[in-house]
Order: C-alpha cells, then sequence, then structure tokens
C-alpha cells in the first residue's frame, strides 16, 4: 500500500540566518535553532525541552502518525508475528560461581528481566530438556520500571561474598545512571551514587564498589570508590576530554582495571583488589595510536595490544614490571588475522580471532603450549565469548548462530574438547533452518578492494532480480557486524525479501587495515563500499536498481546519509535511526559528549582545516542538494546523548527543502527515549514493526 504524504500537514521548519566561519569558510546552519540551550536538561528529563522544539517534534509525530494510519493493520500483524518468535516465558543459562549461579528469566508478557540464582548444581543441570526451576529473585526490574516512561537496566554484580548486589538503571534514555546497592539478604537497596555508567567493580572487600561518574558534559571521567555508609573516594579522573574511563576486575580477581581509552589509544591502571584504598598503577603509559587490554594470572599480564602489530598480538609481562620494555609474544602478530578478544582462566589462554570476516575460536593450554580450534561448519556464522565468573575452571561458554540457525549457547570443556549444548533459542511459532538459504561473497569495490557480503533469504525466494532487498550496514569504529541470526529480519525475508549485511570499511571484518581504511581520510570508502555492494547484488539478480531499502544506525545513519546523497537512484527506501548527519556542526562543538572522543575517527575540524574540509565534503546535512530522493524514514530519540536529536531534525528540514522529487520524508522522534529506542523487549518491537511496515509500502512489496 502507497502512503499518500498530504495525508497530513507537512510540518515546515522555517529556516532562521544563521552560519558559522571556519578557516575562511562560511557554511550554513538554518535550522541551528533546534538544537536546545538546555540540552544537557533534556537527557536527564525530556519533559524539560523548551516549548518551540518540543512543539515542532509533536507536529513531525502527528505527521508522520497521520500519513502512516493506512499502515495499521499491516504493524499490528508485524507486531503479532514480531511477538510469535520471542518465548514468553524465558531463562539464560545461568553461570557459575562458587555456592550459586546467576541468571535471569522473563515471566509471560513480562517487558523487563528477573535477575535471579540458584544453587549450583540447579545452574548446572539447566538445559532446555530440564529449564531451572524455583529461583531465588535477586531483582525484578518490571516492578522497578513501574510508572517509568523509560526503563533500563544497565548492570548487576554480586559481590564476593553473594550477599550484595550493585545494579545500575536508566531512567530518561540520556544513559545517566544511578547506581544502588541492594543487600540480599533483606531486599533493601541504597542509593550510591547518580550520573554513573553501567562499569562497576567490588573490591575484596565485599563492600566497596567501583563506579564510573560522568562529568558536566556527560563524558565518563572520574572513577569513585565507596563502601556502604562510607564517605566516597575519587580513584582516579581523566583529565582528556577525549578519554573515556571504564573499570572492572579481573577475572582472577586480584586487580581492579581502569582502562582510559578513546578510538586508537588506551592507557591502563591497576589497583589491587584487596587494597581499595591503595593508589592505581599505569601499565604501560599511553602513546598516541597503541591500545591494549589486560587480564591476570598468577604473577603475569597477558596483554593484548597493537604496538607493533596491525592486527593484534598477546604478550605477557609481570605483574610487578609491566612496562612494554618487559613485554614478550605469546601470539605474534599474523598480518590479516584480527586478534578480538581473549579470555585467561587458571590453566588456559581462549582468544577469538578474525579472519576474512569469519571468527574462529583458539585454546591454548597455559602448561605446556598445546593448541586447538573449535571448528564450525557453515558458511556464515556468528561467535561470542563468554568470560563467566569463575577463574579456576575447565569450561568455556560461547554462543554460536549464523543468518540462518538461531542462537545457541555451548559449555566447552577445554581438557576434554566435549561441547554441551545448554540452550537454543526458541521461536513459538517455528523455525525450520532448512527454508532458508544463506550466502557469503565478496563484492568489488570501486578501487579493487573485495568487500564482505552476508545474506539470506527463503530457498523459493526466485533469484531473478524481481526480489526486494534490504541492505544494512554500519562501517565505523571497527565494529564489525556479525552474520548472526535475526529473527525480526524474518518478517521481510519470509515475505519475499533478501536480507543482505555490507561488510563495508570501518569495520574490523576483515582485519584493523579494514577499519584504518574507512576512517578519517579514508571516510569516502566507507560510502563507496555501501553502493559498490547494492550494484553487485543488483549484478547478480538478487535485487534491482530502485527495490533497496538501505537501512543504518548511528554512525550507520551517516551512512545513510551519505548514499542517499551520492546514489539516491539505487534505493526505494532508506531508514536512518538514530542517524549522524551533522557530522561537521557536531565534530565543531566541544562541549557534546562525544566530540572530543570522536576526533580520532572522524578528525578535528577545529584545529585541522583539512579535516574540516574533508568532513564538510561528505556530512549529509551539509551536502543535501536539489535532486530527487528515495522515501525516507528518519527515527531520534529526544534525550540521546550519543546523537542528538536535532540533527535528524535538521537534516529531515533539508531534505524536504531541497527534494525535487516530493519524496515521503518521515520524522519520528521518541520523546521518552533516547539512542537505544524504546525500552522492553515488547516495546521495541512497535518500533521494528513500524520500520518495516514502511519498508513493505516504499517498495509496494
Amino acid at each position: 500500500m502507497k502512503l499518500d504524504k498530504h495525508a497530513g500537514e507537512i510540518p515546515l521548519a522555517t529556516p532562521h540566518p544563521s552560519h558559522q566561519v571556519r578557516h575562511g569558510v562560511t557554511f550554513e546552519d538554518p535550522y541551528a535553532w533546534l538544537r536546545a540551550d538546555n540540552w544537557r536538561e533534556v537527557m536527564a528529563d525530556p519533559d524539560v525541552l523548551q516549548d518551540d522544539i518540543a512543539g515542532y517534534l509533536d507536529d513531525e509525530n502527528t505527521y508522520a502518525a497521520t500519513v502512516l494510519e493506512p499502515l495499521k493493520d499491516l504493524r499490528e500483524t508485524l507486531v503479532a508475528e514480531l511477538r510469535g518468535r520471542i518465548a514468553e516465558d524465558d531463562w539464560s543459562v545461568p553461570i557459575v560461581d562458587g555456592p550459586f549461579a546467576y541468571g535471569a528469566t522473563f515471566s509471560h508478557g513480562a517487558e523487563q528481566p528477573c535477575l535471579v540464582r540458584f544453587p549450583r548444581a540447579v545452574g548446572e543441570a539447566a538445559t532446555d530438556e530440564a529449564p531451572p526451576q524455583d529461583p531465588e529473585i535477586l531483582l525484578d526490574a518490571n516492578r522497578e520500571a513501574l510508572d517509568e516512561g523509560y526503563f533500563r537496566l544497565g548492570s548487576a554484580m554480586h559481590a564476593p561474598d553473594h550477599d550484595t548486589l550493585a545494579w545500575t538503571a536508566d531512567r530518561s534514555g540520556g544513559e545517566l545512571f544511578t547506581l544502588a546497592m541492594r543487600n540480599l539478604r533483606t531486599g533493601r537497596d541504597e542509593i550510591l551514587m547518580e550520573r554513573v555508567t553501567p562499569s562497576i567493580a567490588f573490591a575484596a572487600d565485599t563492600r566497596t564498589v567501583f563506579a564510573v561518574e560522568l562529568d558536566d558534559n556527560h563524558r565518563p571521567a572520574r572513577v569513585i570508590a565507596q563502601a556502604l555508609g562510607d564517605t566516597r573516594r575519587t580513584v582516579f579522573e581523566e583529565s582528556d576530554p577525549g578519554f573515556f574511563v571504564s573499570v572492572h576486575r579481573t577475572l582472577s580477581g586480584g586487580w581492579l582495571v581502569i582502562d582510559s581509552h578513546d578510538h586508537q589509544t588506551s592507557e591502563v591502571r591497576l589497583l589491587a583488589a584487596h587494597d581499595p584504598g591503595g593508589t592505581p598503577i599505569v601499565v604501560a603509559p599511553r602513546i598516541e595510536g597503541e591500545e591494549y587490554d589486560v587480564a591476570h594470572n598468577d604473577e603475569t599480564l597477558f596483554i593484548r595490544t597493537n604496538r607493533d602489530a596491525e592486527d593484534f598480538r598477546i604478550v605477557r609481562a609481570p605483574v610487578d614490571a609491566p612496562g612494554r620494555e618487559n613485554w614478550e609474544d605469546i601470539v605474534p602478530h599474523r598480518p590479516g588475522i584480527l586478534i578480538v578478544s581473549m579470555i585467561v582462566f587458571e590453566g588456559y589462554l581462549v582468544w577469538l580471532e578474525r579472519e576474512n570476516a569469519l571468527p574462529r575460536i583458539v585454546i591454548r593450554r597455559l602448561l605446556d603450549g598445546d593448541e586447538h580450534r573449535i571448528a564450525f561448519d557453515e558458511e556464515a556464522y556468528s561467535l561470542g565469548l563468554s568470560e563467566g565468573h569463575e577463574f579456576k575452571t575447565d569450561t568455556l561458554r560461547f554462543t554460536y548462530s549464523s543468518m540462518t540457525t538461531p542462537s545457541e549457547v555451548w559449555d566447552y570443556d577445554l581438557s576434554t574438547r566435549e561441547r554441551r549444548l545448554r540452550k537454543r533459542q526458541t521461536l513459538p511459532c517455528g523455525h525450520e533452518p532448512g527454508n532458508y538459504v544463506t550466502r557469503r561473497f565478496m563484492a568489488p569495490a570501486a578501487d579493487g578492494a573485495l568487500v564482505p557480503v552476508s545474506l539470506f533469504h527463503r530457498a523459493d525466494t526466485k533469484i531473478d532480480g524481481s526480489a526486494p532487498l534490504l541492505l544494512y550496514g554500519y562501517g565505523a569504529y571497527g565494529i564489525t557486524i556479525p552474520a548472526s541470526f535475526n529473527a525480526n529480519a524474518l518478517g521481510l525475508v519470509d515475505r519475499g525479501f533478501v536480507y543482505a549485511i555490507a561488510h563495508v570499511r570501518g569495520g574490523m571484518d576483515k582485519g584493523f587495515a579494514w577499519y584504518a581504511n574507512g576512517r578519517r581520510e579514508h571516510k569516502e570508502n566507507t560510502f563507496s563500499d555501501f553502493v559498490a555492494v547494492a550494484d553487485h547484488l543488483i549484478e547478480r539478480g538478487y535485487t534491482a536498481k530502485g527495490r533497496i531499502a538501505a537501512q543504518g544506525g548511528s554512525a550507520g545513519g551517516l551512512l545513510m546519509g551519505a548514499v542517499a546523497n551520492r546514489a539516491p537512484d539505487r534505493f526505494g527506501a532508506i531508514v536512518a535511526e538514530v542517524p549522524f548527519v551533522d557530522v561537521l556542526t557536531t565534530m565543531l562543538d566541544d562541549t557534546l559528549p562525544l566530540t572530543p572522543p570522536e576526533w580520532p575517527e572522524w578528525g578535528d575540524p577545529i584545529r585541522d582545516e583539512a579535516a574540516f574540509a574533508r568532513i564538510r565534503s561528505y556530512s549529509p546535512v551539509d551536502n543535501v542538494s536539489a535532486q530527487p530522493y528515495p522515501a525516507m524514514l528518519v527515527l531520534a530519540g529526544v534525550s540521546d546523548p550519543r546523537v542528538t536529536y536535532w540533527e535528524p531534525a535538521k537534516w529531515v528540514a533539508r531534505l524536504r527543502a531541497s527534494a525535487t522529487n516530493d519524496p515521503l520524508i518521515l520524522l519520528k522522534t521518541n520523546m521518552e527515549a533516547g539512542h537505544g529506542g524504546a525500552s522492553g523487549r515488547f516495546r521495541r518491537l512497535e518500533e521494528i514493526a513500524l520500520v518495516q511496515a514502511f519498508i513493505l509500502s516504499a517498495l509496494d512489496a
């Protein structure tokens, strides 16, 4: 069903004369008035948004609702289908720790999880055939979420003595978390800190918790230690506004790790877990462009680093002399094979590596260096490692899925090499993997680079150019989009769509070089790769020009904005979720939360004239032109601290003013949420159904 853009009154954002002059260049910013002066307060409480801006966003939401009204029945059908793929009663595989096993459950129809624990033997025995019974409820997030417009549980961690639970929650969508300590004997909470991140860790004394506090510009900047009833102590404060801080405890339990990092440099400090009042020591002073992270075993630090190793290597050093001069290779650098992460147990080193966009798990016994890999058969798949709670164990937990195989949780015996399936994702409506086909191939980019493509479709879908296709992309920060199972995509695939992922440069799908060639001065590769994949899919008969719906969010929304400006004829629809589209203006405003930390990714246009010119050449808002554009659905969150709501609002206003073909362009702002959209496992389905209904309508599928 085609939508009528004139079914409602199209909101008009009145341009106001406004401009900036940088590096001798004047550029206009006619919709700058959409930026709230009190944006910091809005992230904590969306209701304080000034009336004129709130009124405009409400008008946009009303217009979108009116135009989308004919899709009401379709959206309700899609929501029912989406819900039918979610187990109403569900549970996570418990993670053992001492006498207990910790996990989460969802009761019938519940939006939020319950954090629970079981006796260890119950947790160890739990499988799909014998789900764990009679849990002890530690925290019911549904009760905590009552009367909240938005609620997201950020993190939860039990103390080493199992008597206390530290937990964080965000109640605005602005990622301003509150830290509480719950006495598990009485069930009573004490609020310890406000305006923190979900990053928390316990000291060995079981009563001191470490958390990361946000500064006035919403940046994780200070590590705070506090015990119940005691005064707070600042353990570490980061002086560089471009660096974020996190804290965690090593799996060995021996050390608290304070990590300062941006997108290309890191610096780690260690604090003995038994001495929470001590002074952190630096492992290796920060050097621009060098990254590392650490794990601990006895008197040794294991360090994953890109020093002299583009795709990372693993070294070791004595705990009491951890500097770079003492680093000794144990897993040397192999170009093109990216070491993604590592886990160090008492007797084993385990790491996840990736080559040509496919992951694999490698295990080394520390006693004698014996090494083996865990093998998998499918053409494209996704793997994830779970560290767990216990250091002295022979059990490794990992997750596996592919685009056609629902997620599976496996326990692997590191000694006997036996696998045990603990849980498989259940789709109550049913799912037969044999009814679907997954493929992985390479698409040639304009410069000859080969871009990995993962896709799946129904086995009975005709590959003759007639099928509609959804093409998803991201391409930033080195983030790899896995070829994992996505139950939500079945709503389109079962209606004849091909679902494809373009693993464009800017991610680390093919190693660190793949990332480096998609950032800063090479950012254009991300955009041209996506268009090249679209063209290749057309050439191979998977779809046709104008039959592609492109989708991306956040930095992937920048990708959507860029390809809309560069190749609008390839796409019949574009969905941009919380899109980072006002890149130049944002990177010029160093008061915004992510601007200084983002300069290593995009460049610093304040001090670097070349970076200014480069960003200006692709920033979607600044490159909207008088040309035809496809139908677009643009989603935003009013309390979003990562991509502020005014970026998509400004972009939509410019698109409407410039497009020559009178396209349907809708802006929908969630007035109760931020970057992650609606909270709750079922509320989120409304947004997914909206996107899918819009795509089906726009492509007449």
